[in-house]
Protein backbone atom coordinates (compact mmCIF):
# COMPACT_ATOMS: atom_id res chain seq x y z
CA UNK A 1 0.00 0.00 0.00
CA UNK A 2 3.04 2.25 0.31
CA UNK A 3 4.02 5.07 2.62
CA UNK A 4 1.38 7.44 1.23
CA UNK A 5 -1.54 5.31 2.50
CA UNK A 6 -1.85 7.08 5.92
CA UNK A 7 -1.79 10.43 4.12
CA UNK A 8 -4.65 9.22 1.89
CA UNK A 9 -6.74 8.28 4.93
CA UNK A 10 -6.12 11.66 6.58
CA UNK A 11 -6.96 13.54 3.38
CA UNK A 12 -10.26 11.69 2.91
CA UNK A 13 -11.34 12.29 6.49
CA UNK A 14 -10.46 15.97 6.30
CA UNK A 15 -12.84 16.32 3.33
CA UNK A 16 -15.84 15.20 5.40
CA UNK A 17 -18.09 18.19 6.18
CA UNK A 18 -19.05 18.84 9.82
CA UNK A 19 -22.61 17.61 9.43
CA UNK A 20 -25.32 15.29 10.60
CA UNK A 21 -25.30 13.87 14.09
CA UNK A 22 -27.32 11.61 16.33
CA UNK A 23 -26.77 8.35 14.42
CA UNK A 24 -24.15 7.35 16.99
CA UNK A 25 -27.03 7.37 19.50
CA UNK A 26 -28.45 4.26 17.84
CA UNK A 27 -27.06 1.09 19.43
CA UNK A 28 -27.30 -0.75 16.09
CA UNK A 29 -24.80 1.72 14.56
CA UNK A 30 -22.40 1.23 17.47
CA UNK A 31 -22.60 -2.56 17.08
CA UNK A 32 -22.03 -2.31 13.31
CA UNK A 33 -18.88 -0.21 13.79
CA UNK A 34 -17.60 -2.70 16.35
CA UNK A 35 -18.23 -5.59 13.93
CA UNK A 36 -16.40 -3.65 11.21
CA UNK A 37 -13.33 -3.32 13.44
CA UNK A 38 -13.31 -6.86 14.84
CA UNK A 39 -14.57 -8.94 11.90
CA UNK A 40 -13.93 -7.13 8.62
CA UNK A 41 -10.71 -5.11 8.99
CA UNK A 42 -8.40 -8.02 9.95
CA UNK A 43 -8.82 -9.65 6.56
CA UNK A 44 -9.14 -6.55 4.39
CA UNK A 45 -6.72 -3.95 5.72
CA UNK A 46 -3.20 -4.00 7.08
CA UNK A 47 -3.02 -4.38 10.85
CA UNK A 48 -0.87 -1.25 11.21
CA UNK A 49 -3.77 0.89 9.86
CA UNK A 50 -6.65 -0.58 11.90
CA UNK A 51 -6.39 1.74 14.86
CA UNK A 52 -5.99 4.93 12.81
CA UNK A 53 -8.84 4.13 10.40
CA UNK A 54 -11.33 3.17 13.12
CA UNK A 55 -10.45 6.25 15.16
CA UNK A 56 -11.21 8.50 12.23
CA UNK A 57 -14.38 6.60 11.29
CA UNK A 58 -15.80 6.92 14.80
CA UNK A 59 -14.85 10.58 14.92
CA UNK A 60 -16.55 11.17 11.57
CA UNK A 61 -19.75 9.54 12.81
CA UNK A 62 -19.64 11.49 16.08
CA UNK A 63 -19.17 14.71 14.13
CA UNK A 64 -22.65 14.21 12.76
CA UNK A 65 -23.86 16.28 15.72
CA UNK A 66 -21.96 19.33 14.50
CA UNK A 67 -24.59 20.56 12.09
CA UNK A 68 -25.02 24.36 12.21
CA UNK A 69 -28.07 25.26 14.26
CA UNK A 70 -30.90 26.62 12.12
CA UNK A 71 -34.57 26.99 13.00
CA UNK A 72 -35.56 25.67 9.57
CA UNK A 73 -33.09 22.77 9.23
CA UNK A 74 -31.53 21.63 12.53
CA UNK A 75 -32.02 22.44 16.21
CA UNK A 76 -29.83 19.71 17.74
CA UNK A 77 -32.71 17.27 18.29
CA UNK A 78 -34.52 14.55 16.34
CA UNK A 79 -37.36 12.17 17.00
CA UNK A 80 -37.13 8.39 16.99
CA UNK A 81 -38.55 7.83 13.44
CA UNK A 82 -35.98 10.22 11.95
CA UNK A 83 -33.13 8.54 13.85
CA UNK A 84 -34.30 5.11 12.68
CA UNK A 85 -34.41 6.20 9.02
CA UNK A 86 -30.91 7.70 9.18
CA UNK A 87 -29.46 4.68 10.96
CA UNK A 88 -31.03 2.24 8.52
CA UNK A 89 -29.58 4.17 5.56
CA UNK A 90 -26.10 4.17 7.10
CA UNK A 91 -26.22 0.46 8.00
CA UNK A 92 -27.46 -0.47 4.54
CA UNK A 93 -24.53 1.24 2.81
CA UNK A 94 -22.03 -0.15 5.30
CA UNK A 95 -23.30 -3.67 4.64
CA UNK A 96 -23.06 -3.09 0.90
CA UNK A 97 -19.36 -2.27 1.30
CA UNK A 98 -18.58 -5.27 3.48
CA UNK A 99 -20.54 -7.61 1.18
CA UNK A 100 -18.44 -6.43 -1.77
CA UNK A 101 -15.30 -7.81 -0.03
CA UNK A 102 -13.29 -4.76 -1.10
CA UNK A 103 -9.80 -4.40 0.41
CA UNK A 104 -6.97 -1.96 1.00
CA UNK A 105 -7.00 1.58 -0.31
CA UNK A 106 -10.15 0.98 -2.34
CA UNK A 107 -11.96 -0.08 0.83
CA UNK A 108 -10.91 3.09 2.65
CA UNK A 109 -11.98 5.28 -0.27
CA UNK A 110 -15.42 3.69 -0.49
CA UNK A 111 -15.88 3.76 3.29
CA UNK A 112 -15.24 7.48 3.68
CA UNK A 113 -17.13 8.36 0.52
CA UNK A 114 -20.09 6.47 1.91
CA UNK A 115 -19.89 8.44 5.17
CA UNK A 116 -19.78 11.65 3.16
CA UNK A 117 -22.96 10.68 1.31
CA UNK A 118 -24.69 9.54 4.47
CA UNK A 119 -24.11 12.91 6.08
CA UNK A 120 -25.93 14.59 3.24
CA UNK A 121 -28.74 12.05 3.51
CA UNK A 122 -29.08 12.60 7.23
CA UNK A 123 -29.10 16.36 6.74
CA UNK A 124 -32.13 15.98 4.45
CA UNK A 125 -33.90 13.78 7.03
CA UNK A 126 -33.26 16.30 9.80
CA UNK A 127 -34.44 19.23 7.68
CA UNK A 128 -37.64 17.35 6.82
CA UNK A 129 -38.21 16.59 10.51
CA UNK A 130 -37.62 20.20 11.46
CA UNK A 131 -40.12 21.35 8.85
CA UNK A 132 -42.98 18.87 9.35
CA UNK A 133 -42.57 16.90 12.59
CA UNK A 134 -40.89 19.23 15.09
CA UNK A 135 -43.64 20.71 17.29
CA UNK A 136 -46.39 20.25 14.68
CA UNK A 137 -49.11 21.79 16.87
CA UNK A 138 -50.42 25.13 15.62
CA UNK A 139 -51.95 25.94 18.99
CA UNK A 140 -52.01 24.63 22.54
CA UNK A 141 -49.20 22.71 24.20
CA UNK A 142 -47.82 19.47 22.78
CA UNK A 143 -45.49 17.24 24.78
CA UNK A 144 -43.09 15.68 22.25
CA UNK A 145 -40.41 13.04 22.97
CA UNK A 146 -37.11 14.10 21.38
CA UNK A 147 -33.49 12.88 21.33
CA UNK A 148 -30.72 15.39 22.01
CA UNK A 149 -27.81 14.72 19.65
CA UNK A 150 -25.19 16.21 21.96
CA UNK A 151 -25.63 13.58 24.69
CA UNK A 152 -28.09 11.03 23.17
CA UNK A 153 -30.59 11.67 25.96
CA UNK A 154 -34.30 11.22 25.36
CA UNK A 155 -36.46 13.89 26.95
CA UNK A 156 -40.01 15.27 26.71
CA UNK A 157 -40.10 18.72 25.17
CA UNK A 158 -43.05 21.09 25.69
CA UNK A 159 -44.06 22.73 22.41
CA UNK A 160 -45.91 25.78 23.68
CA UNK A 161 -48.18 27.77 21.38
CA UNK A 162 -51.27 29.85 22.03
CA UNK A 163 -53.59 27.96 24.40
CA UNK A 164 -56.67 29.21 22.57
CA UNK A 165 -57.31 26.91 19.61
CA UNK A 166 -60.14 29.02 18.26
CA UNK A 167 -63.92 28.84 18.15
CA UNK A 168 -66.29 26.58 16.22
CA UNK A 169 -69.78 27.50 15.05
CA UNK A 170 -72.14 24.53 15.19
CA UNK A 171 -75.67 24.44 13.74
CA UNK A 172 -78.05 21.61 14.53
CA UNK A 173 -81.78 21.11 13.99
CA UNK A 174 -84.08 20.53 16.93
CA UNK A 175 -84.70 16.89 17.88
CA UNK A 176 -81.41 15.83 16.23
CA UNK A 177 -78.01 14.90 17.70
CA UNK A 178 -75.42 17.53 18.57
CA UNK A 179 -71.76 16.41 18.19
CA UNK A 180 -68.86 18.53 19.47
CA UNK A 181 -65.43 17.23 18.40
CA UNK A 182 -62.41 18.46 20.39
CA UNK A 183 -59.68 16.30 18.83
CA UNK A 184 -56.84 17.84 16.78
CA UNK A 185 -54.52 15.97 14.43
CA UNK A 186 -51.48 16.18 16.75
CA UNK A 187 -53.24 14.85 19.87
CA UNK A 188 -52.39 11.23 19.05
CA UNK A 189 -48.67 12.04 18.79
CA UNK A 190 -48.49 14.03 21.99
CA UNK A 191 -47.27 12.63 25.31
CA UNK A 192 -48.63 13.26 28.80
CA UNK A 193 -52.28 13.89 27.86
CA UNK A 194 -55.00 13.12 30.42
CA UNK A 195 -58.76 13.74 29.91
CA UNK A 196 -61.10 15.75 27.71
CA UNK A 197 -63.48 17.97 29.69
CA UNK A 198 -66.60 19.61 28.22
CA UNK A 199 -68.31 22.52 29.98
CA UNK A 200 -71.53 24.46 29.38
CA UNK A 201 -70.76 28.18 29.59
CA UNK A 202 -73.63 30.31 30.87
CA UNK A 203 -74.28 34.00 30.27
CA UNK A 204 -72.92 34.94 33.68
CA UNK A 205 -69.60 33.22 32.68
CA UNK A 206 -70.18 30.34 35.09
CA UNK A 207 -69.58 26.82 33.79
CA UNK A 208 -71.14 23.40 34.30
CA UNK A 209 -69.10 20.23 33.71
CA UNK A 210 -70.94 17.96 31.27
CA UNK A 211 -68.36 15.25 30.59
CA UNK A 212 -64.80 14.24 31.53
CA UNK A 213 -63.00 11.26 30.05
CA UNK A 214 -60.86 9.88 27.24
CA UNK A 215 -63.37 10.42 24.43
CA UNK A 216 -62.72 13.63 22.45
CA UNK A 217 -66.38 14.15 21.46
CA UNK A 218 -69.50 15.25 23.30
CA UNK A 219 -72.78 13.89 21.91
CA UNK A 220 -76.20 15.15 23.04
CA UNK A 221 -79.22 13.49 21.49
CA UNK A 222 -82.57 15.12 20.70
CA UNK A 223 -81.42 18.70 21.26
CA UNK A 224 -83.91 21.40 22.11
CA UNK A 225 -83.81 25.19 21.71
CA UNK A 226 -82.66 25.50 25.33
CA UNK A 227 -79.43 23.63 24.40
CA UNK A 228 -78.23 26.53 22.25
CA UNK A 229 -75.34 28.52 23.65
CA UNK A 230 -71.59 28.33 24.31
CA UNK A 231 -69.62 25.20 25.21
CA UNK A 232 -65.95 24.84 26.09
CA UNK A 233 -63.62 21.86 25.65
CA UNK A 234 -60.33 21.48 27.50
CA UNK A 235 -57.72 18.73 27.12
CA UNK A 236 -55.63 18.23 30.25
CA UNK A 237 -51.96 17.22 30.60
CA UNK A 238 -49.68 15.91 33.31
CA UNK A 239 -48.37 19.46 33.62
CA UNK A 240 -50.27 22.39 35.07
CA UNK A 241 -51.19 23.88 31.70
CA UNK A 242 -53.90 22.37 29.47
CA UNK A 243 -53.02 21.08 26.00
CA UNK A 244 -56.03 22.47 24.13
CA UNK A 245 -58.93 24.87 24.70
CA UNK A 246 -61.72 25.08 22.09
CA UNK A 247 -65.04 26.95 22.31
CA UNK A 248 -68.21 25.94 20.47
CA UNK A 249 -71.11 28.28 19.70
CA UNK A 250 -74.18 26.12 19.17
CA UNK A 251 -77.27 27.35 17.32
CA UNK A 252 -80.41 25.19 17.36
CA UNK A 253 -82.43 25.49 14.16
CA UNK A 254 -86.14 24.67 13.83
CA UNK A 255 -87.12 21.05 13.46
CA UNK A 256 -86.89 19.66 9.95
CA UNK A 257 -90.24 19.37 8.11
CA UNK A 258 -90.73 15.86 6.80
CA UNK A 259 -92.17 15.99 3.27
CA UNK A 260 -94.85 13.41 2.54
CA UNK A 261 -95.87 12.33 -0.93
CA UNK A 262 -99.50 11.32 -1.43
CA UNK A 263 -101.07 9.41 -4.30
CA UNK A 264 -103.41 11.05 -6.81
CA UNK A 265 -106.54 9.71 -5.13
CA UNK A 266 -105.79 11.49 -1.85
CA UNK A 267 -108.07 14.35 -2.81
CA UNK A 268 -110.91 11.92 -3.52
CA UNK A 269 -110.48 10.32 -0.12
CA UNK A 270 -110.58 13.69 1.57
CA UNK A 271 -114.07 14.27 0.06
CA UNK A 272 -115.53 11.16 1.71
CA UNK A 273 -118.36 11.74 4.24
CA UNK A 274 -117.20 12.59 7.76
CA UNK A 275 -119.05 9.57 9.15
CA UNK A 276 -116.81 7.09 7.37
CA UNK A 277 -114.27 5.23 9.45
CA UNK A 278 -110.88 6.89 8.82
CA UNK A 279 -108.96 4.20 10.59
CA UNK A 280 -110.41 1.50 8.36
CA UNK A 281 -109.58 3.61 5.30
CA UNK A 282 -105.99 3.87 6.47
CA UNK A 283 -105.78 0.17 7.12
CA UNK A 284 -107.22 -0.64 3.72
CA UNK A 285 -104.89 1.69 1.86
CA UNK A 286 -101.74 0.24 3.39
CA UNK A 287 -102.21 -3.30 2.02
CA UNK A 288 -102.86 -1.92 -1.46
CA UNK A 289 -99.65 0.09 -1.30
CA UNK A 290 -97.70 -2.86 0.01
CA UNK A 291 -99.17 -5.13 -2.67
CA UNK A 292 -97.82 -2.98 -5.50
CA UNK A 293 -94.23 -4.02 -5.06
CA UNK A 294 -95.01 -7.80 -5.15
CA UNK A 295 -97.10 -7.28 -8.34
CA UNK A 296 -94.23 -5.51 -10.06
CA UNK A 297 -91.87 -8.20 -8.84
CA UNK A 298 -94.09 -10.94 -10.28
CA UNK A 299 -94.30 -9.14 -13.63
CA UNK A 300 -90.55 -8.82 -13.80
CA UNK A 301 -90.11 -12.47 -12.86
CA UNK A 302 -92.57 -13.58 -15.57
CA UNK A 303 -90.84 -11.40 -18.15
CA UNK A 304 -87.46 -12.86 -17.22
CA UNK A 305 -88.77 -16.44 -17.45
CA UNK A 306 -90.33 -15.74 -20.86
CA UNK A 307 -87.07 -14.30 -22.16
CA UNK A 308 -85.17 -17.33 -20.95
CA UNK A 309 -87.65 -19.72 -22.64
CA UNK A 310 -87.50 -17.85 -25.95
CA UNK A 311 -83.73 -17.75 -25.79
CA UNK A 312 -83.63 -21.50 -25.22
CA UNK A 313 -85.97 -22.11 -28.17
CA UNK A 314 -83.88 -19.92 -30.47
CA UNK A 315 -80.74 -21.74 -29.35
CA UNK A 316 -82.25 -25.20 -30.12
CA UNK A 317 -83.52 -24.03 -33.51
CA UNK A 318 -80.11 -22.64 -34.40
CA UNK A 319 -78.43 -25.92 -33.48
CA UNK A 320 -80.89 -27.93 -35.61
CA UNK A 321 -80.42 -25.64 -38.62
CA UNK A 322 -76.65 -25.87 -38.32
CA UNK A 323 -76.81 -29.67 -38.17
CA UNK A 324 -79.04 -29.81 -41.28
CA UNK A 325 -76.74 -27.49 -43.21
CA UNK A 326 -73.72 -29.55 -42.20
CA UNK A 327 -75.42 -32.82 -43.18
CA UNK A 328 -76.63 -31.45 -46.54
CA UNK A 329 -73.11 -30.30 -47.45
CA UNK A 330 -71.65 -33.72 -46.69
CA UNK A 331 -74.38 -35.70 -48.47
CA UNK A 332 -75.33 -33.43 -51.38
CA UNK A 333 -74.59 -36.07 -54.06
CA UNK A 334 -76.43 -38.72 -52.16
CA UNK A 335 -79.45 -36.45 -51.85
CA UNK A 336 -79.56 -35.75 -55.63
CA UNK A 337 -79.25 -39.47 -56.47
CA UNK A 338 -82.01 -40.26 -54.03
CA UNK A 339 -84.27 -37.66 -55.58
CA UNK A 340 -83.55 -38.98 -59.08
CA UNK A 341 -84.22 -42.55 -57.99
CA UNK A 342 -87.44 -41.50 -56.33
CA UNK A 343 -88.64 -39.63 -59.44
CA UNK A 344 -87.60 -42.59 -61.69
CA UNK A 345 -89.49 -45.07 -59.58
CA UNK A 346 -92.56 -42.89 -59.63
CA UNK A 347 -92.43 -42.56 -63.42
CA UNK A 348 -92.13 -46.36 -63.96
CA UNK A 349 -95.01 -46.93 -61.60
CA UNK A 350 -97.11 -44.49 -63.58
CA UNK A 351 -96.25 -46.17 -66.91
CA UNK A 352 -96.99 -49.66 -65.54
CA UNK A 353 -100.40 -48.53 -64.35
CA UNK A 354 -101.25 -47.18 -67.84
CA UNK A 355 -100.68 -50.57 -69.61
CA UNK A 356 -103.51 -52.48 -67.86
CA UNK A 357 -105.80 -49.57 -68.46
CA UNK A 358 -105.14 -49.65 -72.23
CA UNK A 359 -105.72 -53.43 -72.33
CA UNK A 360 -108.96 -53.04 -70.48
CA UNK A 361 -110.13 -50.41 -72.93
CA UNK A 362 -109.37 -52.59 -75.95
CA UNK A 363 -111.23 -55.56 -74.46
CA UNK A 364 -114.31 -53.47 -73.90
CA UNK A 365 -114.27 -52.16 -77.45
CA UNK A 366 -114.16 -55.66 -78.88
Amino acid sequence: MGPRFPLLVAALVSCLPPALGCVICDTKVVEALKSLEMDYLPGHLGAEHHKNVMKRVKQAVQDFKDLPLDEDSYMGVVDEPTLEKASWSLLKDLKRITDSNVKGELFVKELFWMLHQQKDTFARYVALFQKDAFCPNKCGMMLQTLIWCSNCQKQVHACRKSMDCGERNVKVHAMEDMILDCELNWHQASQGLTDYSFYRVWRNKSETLLYKGKEPTLIKTMVEPKDAGTYRCQLGTVKSSPATIIRFHVKVLPKRIMEETFSSNTSNRSEMPWGSNKSSTTLQSSPSLSAQSPTVENMLRSLLVGLLIWGFVVLIASIVILMLCYWSEKNLGYSIDSLKAWFGTAKEAAQSSEVPEKKATKSRSQ
